[in-house]
């Protein structure tokens, strides 16, 4: 059983083997050029300033100028779990069935159930594989990336396109396209479900869930400082909401930031924030950067038991399968 599953998907696996060896053959001079300019720029020491100096604002500026382009190229590796889906899931119960070679497997003595075993274990095998090697070697690539555009890792692009993520989001996509074909065994239904079903679980869990895996916590500072913009600095962190709250703690101000050098005049002609109130203060929420890696851990673990059940359902439907 497993020599006919391998026959039977060793040219799917030659066409991703190639794919990881192009992307590796792009990932790896890119990035070893990336971080070449990252620390012949002196951008090394200035990453780990709180504050910047000139020298080092213009370093980060020219960094930007020559690599923003190649950032957006990078933007496209956030569909290679849904392909992944889209074409190693969705065929492999739906295409069997669609051409009606499952039965002869099934009356050669193979039960239904070690048949889904050998091909979901085999298929399983290989998307880890690719996943792992194509999230670890992502987070490589942007690293420097990240850093020298000031960004949080826990922007909604940088996340989902490398660390652990995409493995949980590359099972979930292959267990979706595999629980497709078996409830809807036509290679197109099963692909439409899958895009479908991915994008919408996507969507859902970034923009309602990922936010509260942990509760998030609370800064305040006065809007008049000596300290200039470094006082409510916050380097790498998720920022959730922001505003400027009254003394009563209730927000005048969603989305503003504002800062007041002291003895500075307002747009209204008195003292710099007095049109908030005594007592008002700058106000933010925001997940700590220090959880990037937790984050990611909850999400793939959310993913992969998504891709358990579904997988555990497949099996089921695949024994009812006339």
């Amino acid at each position: 059983m497993m020599w006919l599953t391998w026959r039977q998907h060793r040219r799917q696996a030659l066409f991703t083997l190639i794919g990881l060896v192009v992307l590796a053959g792009v990932m790896v001079p890119t990035g070893l050029a990336i971080r070449r300019t990252f620390a012949d720029l002196g951008l090394t020491d200035c990453a780990g300033q709180s504050s910047q100096t000139l020298d080092c604002v213009r370093a980060f500026n020219d960094f930007n100028n020559r690599y923003d382009t190649l950032l957006l190229t990078g933007i496209l590796f956030l569909v290679l779990p849904l392909l992944v889906g889209l074409f190693w899931g969705a065929p492999l119960v739906a295409r069997e069935v669609e051409q009606g070679t499952h039965r002869f497997v099934w009356t050669q003595g193979v039960s239904r159930t070690r048949w889904a075993l050998v091909k979901f274990g085999l298929v399983g095998a290989v998307t880890l594989a690719a996943a792992v090697g194509y999230g670890l070697g992502m987070a490589w690539w942007l690293g420097p990336l990240v850093a020298g555009g000031g960004r949080s890792r826990f922007d909604v692009l940088f996340f989902d396109m490398q660390g652990v993520a995409p493995i949980g989001y590359t099972l979930f996509a292959v267990a979706l396209g595999v629980f497709a074909g078996t409830v809807w065994p036509r290679m197109l239904p099963a692909m439409a479900v899958t895009l479908v079903g991915f994008a919408a679980v996507r969507v859902g869990l970034t923009s309602l869930a990922r936010p509260h895996y942990l509760p998030a916590h609370e800064h305040t500072y006065p809007l008049v400082s000596a300290a200039g913009p470094d006082e409510g600095a916050l380097p790498g962190v998720w920022t959730l909401a922001d505003g400027v709250r009254d003394a009563n703690g209730t927000m005048v101000a969603s989305g503003a930031r504002v800062m007041c050098p002291p003895d500075s005049t307002g747009p209204n002609g008195g003292p710099c924030g007095a049109e908030f109130g005594d007592g008002a203060y700058n106000w933010t929420l925001y997940q700590p950067a220090d959880r990037y890696w937790l984050f990611q851990g909850i999400e793939t673990g959310i993913f992969v038991a998504l891709a358990v059940l579904l997988l555990w359902l497949a099996i089921r439907r695949v024994r009812q399968i006339a």
